[in-house]
């Protein structure tokens, strides 16, 4: 079985970046899965602990870091955010390919501790669009709104950073996008190579054998 790969998605706030995994996710492909990453932020309305992420105060946190247990942490909004890198390690070595949801900044430390990442920016169609979803969630006050779209334009200045780019302008085709980006990792020579090594150590031999 061949080492996973490990995939990074940044995105805006409001860009779809959630909605697009959750329905990556539905596809029960036991090949994939998430990391679950640890916050400081307060618990929202219909998430769970060890689901949505593993929720924690800033004393437990700020240690876990100083101990080295995080792969990468950042501070947005005045919340720490940390994926375990252990985690990610075991699954990998498993042959799993692991999403890391992470602002640039998280996947920029990842991409300098492993080898190899592969990075994916989604974008939204145009800044009002992306107004349009932060407002209508319903969950921030015009006032956050408007640091989230402060920070939407630094973040949104970093996608070239990134391996792949998606705009989610149309669901279900950043989701295809999204399905197709996975695939085509799947199918690169040294995947194949791993993964088909019988079929291929056959078909060499054939090839060998005596006239």
């Amino acid at each position: 079985m061949a080492q996973g790969t490990l995939f990074t998605i940044s995105a805006p706030s409001g860009a779809g970046k959630t909605s697009l995994v959750n329905a990556l996710l539905a596809d029960n492909d036991p090949r994939t899965c998430v990391s679950v990453s640890h916050t400081t932020r307060t618990m929202r309305p219909g998430e769970q602990d060890g689901v949505n992420y593993h929720f924690v105060d800033r004393d437990t946190f700020v240690d876990m870091r100083d101990k080295g247990v995080f792969l990468e942490s950042a501070e947005v909004f005045g919340n720490l955010y940390g994926t375990s890198g252990d985690w990610v390690k075991q699954q990998l070595d498993a042959g799993k390919d692991v999403i890391l949801e992470i602002d640039w900044q998280g996947a920029a430390q990842v991409r300098q501790k492993l080898s190899p990442v592969k990075s994916i920016f989604i974008l939204p169609p145009s800044l009002d669009t992306l107004q349009q979803r932060l407002t209508g969630r319903g969950q921030d006050d015009a006032e956050v709104i408007a640091r989230r779209m402060q920070q939407a334009r630094d973040e949104i200045s970093h996608y070239h950073e990134a391996d792949y780019l998606i705009i989610n302008d149309e669901f279900d085709r950043a989701l295809d996008d999204l399905r197709a980006i996975f695939r085509s990792v799947r199918l690169l020579q040294a995947q194949q190579q791993q993964n088909n090594s019988d079929l291929l150590g056959s078909l060499l031999q054939d090839n060998q054998a005596p006239l």
